[in-house]
């Protein structure tokens, strides 16, 4: 069952970010909800935690959602869409072998997606069969661990969200602690220890099934150029066990951060801690370093991390500051650029895109823009973006025209005079230019724009 398949990718090349949902991104990969029984009612002894971790009702579930998430290709090219008739003929099988302990996942594909300050960041996609069975794996495995997770940590976990986060550290800032230790975990999702990480599942797991199976997933190894490549640490990023494996290891931290009566925020490896001074959070941060490094087995980004004020730092994309002793939150610079970064990508003139194509992702990228920043101060930001949108805009509609005698004709239908029509059809100013020019913004103006479905910042801000 493991044969490699010839399906074509029918995601490769659309919108989405190589089909897999980012840890800073508003719809991040969900896990099913925790049980509701509560601490004491989970027994720790689950001999028969793989029979339910595969009862038809669990792969249906997690079905639905590897469905929901979408997502690319692995390795064998298989995409989502062929993912049920393939499990209808070789599900049992699959489930067979997993019983028996003879399944071995396939290789990861590695994907690299730029950072917006530079570097890459790796991705490590599974196939849909294998993402299937990590989903599985993590609503079962979710029932067992998110119970006793620290309450200050808001990453992929039922009834909690970046927003959660935000508004706790808010909190904290309040109440007088005005200094943030901002620690930035160098790679995290490369260089988790693979014996730490099973010590401390296994605290809990005790169906050494499972135990083995998590461990294969770990080291099933990442494809680069046709060669199969050992991966001795970390887990990959783009799989659907990552987000819980990467609390189970930082819940750690969370302890001992805890123990220490710390103020803190954490969101899967973004942990900000809250202090009153800067030299008790230059303190706290050379124990913390301390402890990560030599207790997790993991490494501090020491160029990246600081303690400095919540103003002058970045949080899930968000920065602090206090106005009438409340503390607000402005969009940081780098999330701004970030989005426009992705608008340019959407409304470049020579990517051969049509009008309705763009308006669908643009509208798409604006929905979920808002609907993750609209807790900050973003009025005078949304008004600024909305006018270098529409600017673009124009400037795809001129470059769609082409011909003079369409610019001309186009310009005629929006109102414009013929012999002023005639004059900037015939212009030889480029594109940019031009979609500033007092014509276009009488022609395609903004209340046409809206009537053609293009929906701005500032009309989704009003909505909430």
């Amino acid at each position: 069952m493991q044969r490699k398949q010839t399906t074509s990718c029918g995601h490769e090349g659309s919108l989405s970010e190589v089909g897999v949902e980012l840890r800073d991104s508003p719809a991040a990969l969900s896990i099913s909800p925790a049980s509701e029984r509560g601490r004491d009612d989970i027994q720790e002894v689950e001999d028969d935690l793989l029979e339910r971790i595969l009862s038809r009702e669990n792969l249906n579930l997690a079905y639905k959602r590897v469905k929901a998430n979408k997502g690319s290709h692995g390795v064998d090219g298989m995409v989502v869409d062929e993912l049920l008739p393939f499990m209808k003929q070789h599900g049992e099988t699959i489930r067979q072998r997993i019983l028996a302990g003879e399944y071995v996942p396939q290789p990861v594909r590695k994907v690299e997606i730029p950072k917006p300050d530079g570097g890459v960041r790796q991705l490590g996609i599974p196939t849909v069969v294998d993402r299937l069975m990590q989903q599985a794996m993590a609503q079962e495995l979710n029932k067992i661990f998110d119970p006793d997770f620290s309450k200050n940590s808001y990453g992929f976990r039922p009834k909690k969200s970046a927003h959660h986060a935000i508004i706790a550290a808010r909190g904290y800032i309040e109440q007088g602690y005005q200094w943030t230790v901002d620690i930035d975990l160098e790679k995290f999702f490369d260089k988790v220890n693979h014996d730490k990480l099973m010590s401390l599942v296994a605290r809990k797991v005790k169906d050494k099934r499972v135990l083995g199976l998590i461990r294969k997933y770990l080291k099933s190894g990442i494809m680069m150029n046709g060669v199969k490549v050992k991966s001795e640490e970390g887990t990959p990023q783009g799989g659907p066990l990552s987000p819980l494996l990467a609390n189970i290891m930082l819940d750690e931290l969370d302890r001992e951060l805890e123990k220490r009566g710390h103020k803190f925020c954490r969101y899967a490896d973004d942990c900000n801690i809250y202090i009153k001074s800067k030299k008790a959070g230059e303190r706290v941060m050379e124990i913390t370093t301390g402890y990560i490094e030599e207790v997790l087995k993991l490494r501090i980004n020491r160029s990246k991390s600081a303690v400095d004020r919540p103003n002058k730092r970045k949080f899930l994309g968000f920065s602090f500051y206090i106005k009438k002793g409340e503390a607000r939150n402005f969009i940081h610079k780098k999330a701004v650029e970030r989005f426009k970064a992705k608008v340019r990508e959407v409304t470049a003139r020579s990517n051969g895109k049509s009008m309705e194509w763009r308006k669908e992702a643009l509208n798409h990228l604006v929905t979920g823009w808002v609907n993750y920043f609209r807790i900050a101060d973003m009025k005078e930001i949304a008004g600024k973006l909305d006018q270098w949108i529409r600017r673009r805009i124009r400037m795809c509609y001129w470059k769609q025209w082409k011909k003079s005698k369409t610019k001309h004709k186009n310009l005629v239908t929006l109102g414009i005079e013929t012999n002023k029509a005639w004059e900037f059809a015939n212009t030889r100013k480029g594109y940019w230019r031009i979609s500033n020019s007092y014509i276009l913004n009488t022609s395609i103006t903004n209340k046409y724009l809206e009537e053609q479905g293009f929906i701005g910042l500032t009309k989704r801000l009003s909505l909430y």
